[in-house]
C-alpha cells in the first residue's frame, strides 16, 4: 500500500474509531474467531456492555447513573453510550411485555467523561397498547440529552414488508478493522508516526467488532457514493431472551462511523469538528447484537454544515431488524498537509 493510502488509512482509523458525533471512539486489538457457533458463546467473556456500559446504578425512584467505559482523547462522551443508557433508563420503567419500538434522541450538550451521567426518567404516559418514557441525561447539572422512547406490547398484523437486504460477502470472508490496522502495521515502508498512530488504536478498548465490506470507502482512502456497509456485533455473550438490553447495545453500536458516511464523497477534506444534533431509531422485530448483523449507511444529504444519515441494521438471515437516521454539525478544511499520525 502506498504510503499516502497508509496515512489515509490511519486518519480513517481516528475516524472510524472517533466517529462523527457526540463523542471519540477507539477499536481494540483481540485475537477472535470469525465463526461464533451457539455452543462457543458460553465460553466467551460476558460483554462489557452488559456488565459495564450498560450497567446503571440505581440512586433513586426512575433516577440512575452511568459511568463510562473509557476516556476519549476528545474529551467528549461517545454518543452511542449516552444513548444506549437513557434507553436503558427508560426500560427499567416499563413491564416485561413492553419492548422498544422507537427512539427520539437530541444531543444538546457535549458530555464529560470526568463524572457519571444521571439519567432521570419521566413516565409520560403508559397506555394499553404503547407506553412513552422521557429520559434527561444530566452533567454538572444540565442536560446533555433528551430521549424519548417509546415501548409496544407484541401485536401481529398481516401488513408485513420490508426492503431487500443488500447482497455482500459474509462476515467470514472479511478481516476485522484490527486485522485491517495489522495488516497495514506489516508495511515495511510504513512511517513511524502512522505506526505509533495504529498501534495506539489496537492498545484501546471498545466493545464492539467490525468488518468492513469496502475498506477503502470505509477509510475513505477514495472517493465514494456517500454509502457504506459493514458487518457488526456487540464482543462477547449476552444471550438470548432478553430484547431490551439487545435494543439498549444495539442503540449503542448505531452510533458508529455513522455521521461519517456524509464524508465520504470528500477524501480530500478532513474534519475540523463534528457533533451529533439528533438521534431516532425504529426497532422493528427480534435480534441479537452479539451475532454479527450488517450495517448499511447511507447519506442522502449535507449541506450547510450538516450531514444528514440514515442506516439498517441487518440480521444475516435478511430480516430488516432496526432502522435508523441522524443528524450531525459537520465542518470541514481541505487537506493541505500530510497526516500527523
Amino acid at each position: 500500500m502506498a504510503e499516502r493510502e497508509v496515512k489515509d488509512v490511519a486518519g480513517v482509523a481516528e475516524s472510524v474509531c472517533d466517529p462523527p458525533g457526540a463523542a471519540e471512539s477507539q477499536l481494540s486489538a483481540e485475537d477472535d474467531s470469525s465463526v461464533r457457533p451457539a455452543a462457543l458463546y458460553k465460553q466467551d467473556l460476558k460483554s462489557v456492555l452488559v456488565t459495564s456500559v450498560l450497567n446503571l446504578e440505581q440512586l433513586d425512584a426512575d433516577l440512575y447513573r452511568g459511568t463510562h467505559h473509557w476516556v476519549p482523547r476528545t474529551q467528549r462522551l461517545f454518543g452511542g453510550q449516552i444513548v444506549g443508557q437513557a434507553l436503558v433508563a427508560a426500560a427499567k420503567s416499563v413491564s416485561d411485555n413492553l419492548y422498544a419500538h422507537s427512539l427520539h434522541c437530541y444531543f444538546v450538550r457535549a458530555g464529560d467523561p470526568k463524572v457519571p451521567v444521571l439519567y432521570q426518567v419521566d413516565r409520560t404516559r403508559d397506555g394499553r397498547s404503547f407506553t412513552v418514557r422521557s429520559v434527561k441525561a444530566i452533567q454538572h447539572g444540565q442536560p446533555i440529552l433528551i430521549c424519548q422512547a417509546s415501548f409496544q406490547t407484541v401485536q401481529p398484523s398481516p401488513l408485513q414488508h420490508q426492503f431487500t437486504m443488500p447482497v455482500v460477502p459474509q462476515p467470514e470472508d472479511l478481516l476485522t478493522v484490527e486485522e485491517l490496522i495489522r495488516l497495514y502495521l506489516s508495511k515495511p515502508d510504513l512511517a513511524e508516526k502512522s505506526r505509533q498512530g495504529l498501534n495506539k488504536l489496537l492498545a484501546s478498548d471498545v466493545p464492539i467488532e467490525i468488518k468492513p465490506i469496502q475498506p477503502p470507502h470505509f477509510y475513505r482512502v477514495v472517493k465514494a457514493e456517500p454509502k457504506t456497509l459493514f458487518w457488526v456485533r456487540a464482543r462477547g455473550y449476552i444471550g438470548e431472551g432478553n430484547m431490551k438490553l439487545h435494543c439498549c447495545v444495539a442503540a449503542y453500536v448505531s452510533d458508529y462511523a455513522f455521521l461519517g458516511t456524509a464524508l465520504l464523497p470528500y477524501p480530500n477534506y478532513r474534519v475540523q469538528f463534528s457533533a451529533s444534533l439528533d438521534h431516532a431509531m425504529w426497532f422493528h422485530t427480534t435480534f441479537r447484537s452479539d451475532e454479527w448483523m450488517l450495517y448499511e449507511c447511507e447519506s442522502p444529504w449535507a449541506g450547510g454544515c450538516r450531514g444528514l444519515v440514515q442506516g439498517r441494521l441487518w440480521r444475516r438471515d435478511g430480516v430488516l431488524a432496526v432502522s435508523c437516521s441522524q443528524e450531525g454539525v459537520l465542518r470541514v478544511k481541505p487537506v493541505t498537509e500530510s497526516s500527523k499520525l
